[in-house]
């Protein structure tokens, strides 16, 4: 089984037929079963008595540092995750992979030599060890229907079977809206999504984004500016391996004053197919998704199907005509998405018309002619011939124009090249 077959659907790990259920392994065990709108069964593991592990000869340790060993196997995804706690508690399942073959615990690996590798793999890892590291680095685990796991996922058709946080996890409350889109994103997109980010946090909603390159990074500079409502960030890899690289200084922001949640272990690299699982957790957490810039195909659009399967209300922010960076937003808004304007479109899809978000432009006006510029320039680069073509100004008025409104902030000159800029950050 591949990577991309660890989520939920055809590629879903099934339970191993004749397996026992947990709870009559282990009558006294406190467990909790919730059944998903699609039938699947989850386990949630709030507290194995003592005695249960101890008879497994694994000591004493919380589920939820099993938990993070079993999630430390190699491409143990949400599926599998699912399909080996099908077996039995945490504790239990770790022994049975530590212990002799187990053609149950075969079954879900599916490959001889990925069983074979995770025998090794519990032959050699300390799991106190290693749950230790977790605690140093400050990093939370919550297992499903534990107190400490955010409420926003527990109800969900896919809840991971175990969360991973770095910051405080009770800032997962009030309205959240997802902003995502494309790592190549344009000037225009990221100006938007920073915009989008700052002014509703700054009107109290918690911006979701997966801090990847592009929008998601402007959506969560933009959160962080306003001062208002904590960030909150979905990250596809252990929280010890920041990825990209170029978004250090963001993870660590997030983290201080909002949340970086997740299901990877330490040590997780960022492996493709952890991604689309981390965006269906992005889509678990939003009320509303707002798509800034896609183009046709890509993670955004992954995003928008978790949302759809979970009757979340998707919008879309209109872009340049010419732009492929917009044309997945062109695809939704022909589909009959919302367009999203501005935050005020965001809020009044949350229901709350009556907020107006801040951060008002304090840009000097641009003048009659000035802006008579900025709108023959439109969202795409141009140079003077053009602009004066589109304006019907002379190249004096052009130039000196231009000049103005790039001392202002209107802006950006490279070469030969003009663009507009949003709202100065």
């Amino acid at each position: 089984m591949s990577g991309d077959e660890l989520l939920t659907g055809a590629g879903a790990v099934q339970a191993p037929e004749g397996s026992v259920p947990f709870q009559e392994q282990f009558p006294s065990a406190n467990v909790q079963v919730a059944k998903t709108a699609q039938g699947q069964v989850h386990q949630c593991f709030r507290e194995l008595p003592s005695a249960n592990v101890q008879a497994a000869g694994v000591g004493e340790l919380p589920v939820e540092a099993w938990l993070v060993a079993l999630a430390s196997l190699s491409a143990v995804g949400p599926a599998r995750l699912r399909a080996l706690l099908a077996i039995g508690g945490p504790a239990e399942v770790w022994a049975s992979i530590h212990g002799p073959p187990s053609p149950e615990v075969a079954r879900v690996a599916g490959k001889q030599d990925l069983y074979e590798q995770w025998r090794r793999t519990a032959v050699g890892l300390d799991v106190a060890q290693l749950w230790l590291q977790h605690r140093e680095h400050g990093i939370g685990v919550a297992a499903l229907g534990a107190p400490g796991y955010p409420p926003a996922l527990s109800d969900d058709l896919d809840p991971p079977a175990v969360v991973f946080h770095k910051g405080d996890p009770q800032v997962v409350g009030g309205p959240r809206v997802a902003i995502v889109g494309t790592r190549r994103c344009t000037r225009y997109g990221s100006d938007v999504a920073f915009e989008l980010g700052r002014d509703l946090a700054s009107a109290g909603v918690g911006v979701v984004s997966g801090l990847a390159l592009g929008i998601d990074a402007a959506a969560h500079a933009g959160a962080l500016d306003a001062k208002g409502a904590p960030p909150i960030a979905v990250v596809g890899n252990g929280m010890d391996k920041v990825y990209p690289e170029r978004n250090r200084s963001l993870w660590r922001a997030v983290a201080d004053q909002g949340v970086l949640l997740g299901e990877a272990p330490l040590g997780a690299p960022p492996e493709r197919w952890r991604f689309p699982a981390r965006n269906r957790i992005i889509a678990a957490l939003a009320d509303v998704v707002v798509v800034v810039e896609s183009h046709a195909s890509g993670g955004a659009m992954h995003t928008v199907a978790e949302a759809a399967d979970r009757d979340r209300a998707v919008m879309a922010v209109p872009g340049p005509v010419r732009s492929s960076a917009s044309d997945g937003c062109f695809d939704l808004l022909a589909d009959g998405c919302a367009p999203c304007r501005g935050a005020d479109d965001v809020l009044l899809a949350l229901g709350m018309s009556g907020a107006e978000a801040s951060g008002l432009d304090a840009r000097t006006s641009p003048g009659a002619i000035g802006q008579r510029v900025l709108d023959a320039l439109g969202w795409q680069p141009a140079d003077a011939e053009q602009i004066r073509v589109r304006s019907g100004l002379d190249m004096p008025d052009v130039a000196g124009a231009v000049e103005g409104l790039r001392a202002a902030g209107w802006v950006a000159v490279s070469g030969r090249w003009i663009e507009r800029i949003g709202a100065p950050r």
